[in-house]
């Protein structure tokens, strides 16, 4: 779920009125959104530049974290959190966002040329005329781009936006796409002319843009947008020019979205003007473009039109198991932004409702089921027995984890719970591995170094315990079943986790008998008497181990695991720990 920050003195006065944090956290819940998190921006810097407080730069303004749902694009900044609630609290109407009657001939035209059916076929542009920005409107208006390139735009792959200095600039404007060589300009935040391929190399080293690079880098022409001056407004998704950059002066913004998906981009358009039409002269006016696709087609955005649903009053309330008429629930899908009327239709009562540009989210009748549960209030729907019975259970993997824990425990071991989440240096460094950056997966923005990447092994964490506790008697016996996650090209998400469990023994001598013992107890207690499977050990070479004494756990043909004496470069240098250490750690899920 997306989190979004916001000043909390700057959004009690758009609510206006302030609270306090429980009776604010009381209102978040009632709307259907929760207070994460309550931190101060001098608090953010310093987590995120790994810093000690003398210093830190920033001052002390309180900041909220707010959790919101992951298809409410509307809630993904200040200014639509705060409408949001103060129509909740019924403390104003949904605004209506109107097209401003500008003659055809005066409308401002976006090209699209033929060439860009390779790359990224489609754009949708509008205008925000007499626009007011202040530095904190001006930082919101930017943080929702980003918020929506993460989410709805999947990182710029299917939709990317750019806003631009209308004044800077002289339309018609030209949506093309050229070879890498042809197109050159100064990028925004840099006072020097690149050629496309050549921004490509110079952004590799870029933290925040080199992750998008892959989108277009591999194509033999790279979309660009110019206006009539041939100025080079932007390389989607990559970067916008620096010409054409708005700044805290800037009144009229152009904002355009190129797309691979025509659906997202006008729900990305739509946001960003709602949002921000506020601000401008003539407020929730936005001004409309012309784009003129080489096939003939001619669409004129944003379409900022309110979509109909009837909905009959007995699908509203009957999943939700209330009793009310459309009297009733009408007011309640007004507070959701979801103006409503009653209607007769074929004999029955029905809900006509009226769904604004802001709310793409409702695409279904039970979507206004959802609002109107949230407007009612979860906590006043009665509760009743459920009219059917089910019979529910675990899943397999967590009941063989668990007889598993009940096994090792039964051997002497203490069960311990660690971070799935750990630094390079102790995932691979310190165990004496290398990274071939092809099996961890890794934090995009680390909040601390110690959370970089996730665990491909149990053993860092094990260690960790242990070094906080090596004063305790010896032997100490620890265990932990838990996942790990390495990267797994044939997911559909890129990485896979796998349930492992790992197994420390620490004592005046390595005790790597006692390990060898524990392994083959498991593998004795997880075969089946009637299916005959071999298990047996093999010689290893894991870095992390002696190379002598160390092996490969075998069950059914195949390794399942690795059992051996930790190396005291591992352990000593790693880790600090004195005494000798034996370590196992199997594959849980190959036992099924």
């Amino acid at each position: 779920m997306p989190t979004v920050s916001v000043g909390r003195d700057r959004l009690f006065k758009a609510l206006g009125r302030t609270y306090t944090q429980e009776d604010f956290e009381v209102l978040c819940f009632e709307f259907g959104i929760e207070l994460d998190d309550v931190t101060t921006e001098k608090a953010i810097i310093r987590k995120e530049k790994h810093l000690k407080d003398e210093a830190c730069e920033g001052d002390e303004e309180v900041i909220y974290k707010i959790e919101v749902a992951a298809n409410r694009y509307d809630l993904l900044c200040l200014e639509g959190i705060a409408r949001a609630l103060r129509i909740f609290m019924g403390k104003e109407t949904t605004p209506v966002f109107t097209i401003s009657g500008i003659a055809a001939k005066c409308m401002h035209k976006m090209y699209v040329k033929p060439e860009t059916t390779q790359i990224r076929p489609f754009v949708v542009c509008a205008v925000l005329r007499g626009v007011t920005f202040d530095e904190a409107t001006y930082n919101s208006f930017i943080d929702l781009q980003d918020k929506l390139h993460q989410n709805i735009c999947r990182k710029r792959t299917l939709v990317a936006i750019g806003t631009h200095d209308l004044y800077t600039l002289e339309g018609p404007f030209s949506y093309e796409a050229l070879p890498p060589t042809d197109i050159s300009f100064v990028p925004l935040k840099q006072d020097k002319s690149f050629r496309a391929d050549e921004l490509m190399e110079f952004y590799k080293g870029d933290m925040k843009l080199k992750k998008f690079l892959h989108i277009i880098e591999n194509s033999s022409v790279y979309p660009v947008i110019y206006d009539s001056k041939r100025t080079v407004l932007s390389l989607p998704p990559i970067i916008n020019g620096a010409h054409s950059a708005i700044t805290l002066e800037t009144k009229n913004v152009f904002i355009e979205c190129t797309a691979t998906d025509l659906t997202k981009a006008n729900i990305v358009l739509n946001t960003m003007v709602t949002m921000f039409s506020e601000y401008c002269e003539k407020k929730f006016e936005v001004e409309p473009v012309e784009v003129l696709y080489p096939d003939g087609n001619i669409m004129v955005c944003p379409d900022l039109s309110v979509t109909k649903m009837e909905v009959p009053i007995k699908e509203i309330i009957g999943p939700i198991g209330i009793s009310l008429d459309e009297t009733q629930v009408v007011p309640l899908l007004n507070k959701m932004q979801l103006q409503s009327e009653k209607v007769f239709t074929d004999g029955e009562t029905r809900i006509l409702i009226s769904v604004p540009p802001t709310r793409s989210d409702i695409l279904h009748a039970r979507d206004v089921v959802e609002d109107v549960a949230i407007a009612y209030g979860y906590n006043n729907i009665p509760k009743t027995k459920p009219k059917c019975h089910t019979t529910g259970g675990r899943q397999p993997l967590n009941r063989f984890s668990d007889k598993i824990r009940a096994e090792v425990a039964r051997a002497g071991y203490m069960e311990v719970l660690t971070w799935i989440l750990g630094s390079k240096e102790e995932n691979f460094k310190k165990l004496n591995r290398s990274d071939d950056e092809k099996k961890a997966v890794i934090i995009g923005n680390p909040r601390t170094a110690e959370f970089e990447v996730v665990r491909t092994s149990l053993l860092p964490g094990l260690l960790k315990t242990l070094k906080h506790n090596k004063d305790h008697p010896r032997p100490i016996k620890i265990f932990e079943v838990g996942d790990v996650v390495t990267l797994d090209e044939t997911r559909d998400v890129g990485a896979a986790n796998n349930r492992r469990l790992g197994v420390l023994y620490c004592s005046g001598s390595s005790g790597f008998e006692e390990i060898l013992g524990l392994a083959e107890r498991i593998l004795k207690v997880v075969k089946k008497p009637h299916i005959l499977v071999e298990t047996k050990l093999e010689l290893s070479h894991e870095p992390e181990f002696f190379l002598d004494r160390q092996r490969s756990v075998m069950f059914g043909g195949r390794c399942i695991g690795k059992l051996g004496v930790i190396h005291p470069m591992v352990s000593w240098e790693g880790f600090d720990i004195s005494d000798p250490c034996s370590f196992l750690e199997i594959n849980i899920e190959a036992l099924l």
